[in-house]
């Protein structure tokens, strides 16, 4: 299997050269050899759905390597691999039953911080140092304005995370210490936000890092889809229109993915199923500060995008309808499966992950 012969730094230019293979001719399923279930079939490159045993709606996701990640979904519950997926433990926190997680960020395969979101105290921040076994409950939003969305590492001990606008600005959330404290930042330095704008917890990718310094911001739901970013842990930001669509709650920018501090991608739409997103991505060279659209965008809304490991070209974007590959840096977009998931994760080993709806993680395998 590619997995086993893989060896560590190969560039992940191998891996979207086989994904990038004709579309099947009878249409059954598109180029990256599932069923639209995310079934291999007939030995081509695609998802390898994993039995997690849990039909929870798993938002968030940590790929720690290609034999370990987490993710964390409805009803408080979050799962941990160490084998690949042949195996899934439940480490869900005790009594979160009735949290939503979804946002997770893994250190290692002991090490995670997990974010419940919802109004008020719904909205709290978990932390694990032992795999899960056990978990402190490091921070209780007790402002009720507030609702937090997303959470980001920097490095092992400095993270951030995001609520949606509180007095007309973005709350801002900052931890040195690995997630055990947090403290609000002043928003002195954040714009101000737009009628109606907020993030969207779709993904876990709506506050996403890149390097020591450097963060963004994903939002929607007001007059124009935008991207703030900051190059000091989240005390000053500036703020740029995006290409995606804007102007009604459910359309704007759901997920980012940043593969240094100059080059990322944005993918989002209307995430409504019956309503079309046909400018579902952009690209940006340098930092955010200005957003291309893509030539081929994704065919619908996309809530997770990630680049392929030691590729300066190559990612993968996922939504309920499918999972689309770039192979030039994000400005042309092909569907390679039609299984439904909602984020996405890949490793320096080369390994990617998917998760989604009814318990669905799967695994790349080509």
């Amino acid at each position: 299997m590619w997995w086993a012969g893989l060896a560590i730094g190969v560039s992940g230019a191998a891996l979207a050269a086989a994904l990038a293979v004709p579309a099947q001719a009878d249409g059954a399923a598109a180029a990256g050899g599932t069923d639209g279930g995310g079934r291999p079939g007939g030995g081509t490159p695609g998802w390898h759905l994993t039995d997690t045993g849990s039909d929870a709606r798993f938002r968030g996701l940590a790929a720690v390597s290609r034999r370990a990640a987490w993710v964390a979904g409805s009803g408080g519950t979050v799962l941990r691999t160490a084998d690949g997926g042949r195996s899934w433990r439940d480490v869900s926190p005790a009594g979160a039953g009735e949290l939503e997680f979804r946002d997770i960020e893994a250190f290692d395969g002991r090490r995670a911080v997990v974010l419940a979101i919802g109004e008020g105290e719904a909205s709290r921040i978990y932390r694990t140092e032992d795999g899960g076994a056990h978990w402190t409950e490091s921070f209780r939003n007790t402002d009720p304005r507030a609702f937090y969305d997303c959470v980001t590492f920097f490095d092992s001990r400095h993270g951030l995370a995001m609520s949606d606008p509180v007095d007309g600005k973005y709350r801002i959330l900052s931890t040195g210490d690995g997630g055990s404290t947090w403290r609000v930042l002043p928003s002195d330095g954040m714009p101000a936000a737009l009628p109606g704008e907020a993030g969207f917890a779709a993904g876990g990718q709506c506050l996403v890092s890149s390097g020591p310094q450097d963060v963004w911001l994903a939002t929607g739901g007001g007059a124009t889809a935008r991207v703030l970013h900051s190059t000091d842990r989240g005390v000053h930001w500036t703020v740029t229109d995006s290409t995606l669509p804007g102007g009604d709650p459910a359309r704007g920018v759901f997920g980012l993915a940043f593969r240094d501090r100059r080059h990322g991608l944005a993918v989002g739409g209307d995430y409504r199923a019956d309503q079309q997103s046909p400018r579902a991505a952009a690209v940006s060279g340098d930092g955010g500060r200005s957003w291309r659209q893509a030539n081929t965008p994704p065919p619908a809304y996309r809530s997770g995008v990630a680049w392929l490991p030691h590729s300066r070209s190559a990612a993968l974007a996922v939504g309920p309808t499918g999972t689309d590959l770039t192979t030039d840096g994000g400005r042309n977009w092909r569907t390679i499966d039609t299984g439904s998931y909602d984020t996405v994760d890949c490793t320096p080993d080369v390994g990617c992950w998917a998760a989604g709806e009814q318990g669905r993680v799967a695994r790349l395998e080509v």
